[in-house]
């Protein structure tokens, strides 16, 4: 089932600031334990299993993934040659949400995913509406010409500043647009999470 609960417990939850906002790391700060009325108190010391099972939620939450869509990325990453982790963050990365957010035209990947679920961006001319799009190099990706005097988007790309693209992407904010100029590599992943975790979990199920 869905979770459509408060965000700030699932980051509590979970001990992290999942979604990138400010506001849950004020959360985070304000209250650096999980929800529940015994939270404050002595934890008993995690089980191999149970660190394993936090750091793949919090990958699922991070990307914005459900549970059946991320083991289908496993399944992918693990009948792929290479490491199984390198596989699959690559795969991670590669989702068009995920290239939004990183070339600077989105706040959080949040944000990002509903840019792409309502069909905002285009890739080689083409709308696409389904955020695990998977990019690849050589494709262009613009904001539609309806949405590039935007007030929402220049506010985005104003709070951005210079924003550092990683070296996989190519972004232009003068033109509403980004290139895919490489794969993505393990370095270029989201460093808070421990893939390897995320595999061993996986692994044993």
């Amino acid at each position: 089932m869905k979770y459509n609960g408060p965000k700030a417990r699932k980051c509590r939850r979970l001990e992290m600031n999942l979604y990138g906002s400010d506001k849950y790391d004020r959360v985070m700060q304000k209250k650096p334990f999980g929800p529940g009325k015994n939270a404050k108190y002595r934890k008993p010391r995690p089980s191999e299993y149970s660190k394993q099972l936090m750091e793949k939620q919090r990958a699922r939450e991070i990307y914005g993934l459900s549970e059946s869509q991320f083991r289908r990325l496993y399944t992918e990453a693990a009948t792929a040659m290479g490491q199984t982790g390198d596989q699959m963050k690559r795969l991670l990365e590669q989702r068009l949400d995920n290239a939004i957010y990183r070339a600077g035209f989105a706040l959080t990947r949040l944000q990002a995913r509903q840019f792409a679920g309502h069909g905002l961006f285009q890739v080689d001319g083409v709308r696409v509406t389904v955020p695990s799009f998977r990019v690849r190099p050589g494709q262009v990706i613009t904001l539609r010409q309806k949405n590039k005097d935007g007030t929402l988007m220049t506010g985005i790309i104003e709070q951005q500043g210079k924003h550092n693209a990683p070296k996989w992407i190519k972004s232009n904010a003068a033109s509403r647009s980004f290139e895919v100029v490489a794969v993505p590599g393990p370095e270029d992943a989201e460093q808070a999470v421990d893939m390897r975790q995320v595999i061993e979990f996986y692994s044993r199920n």
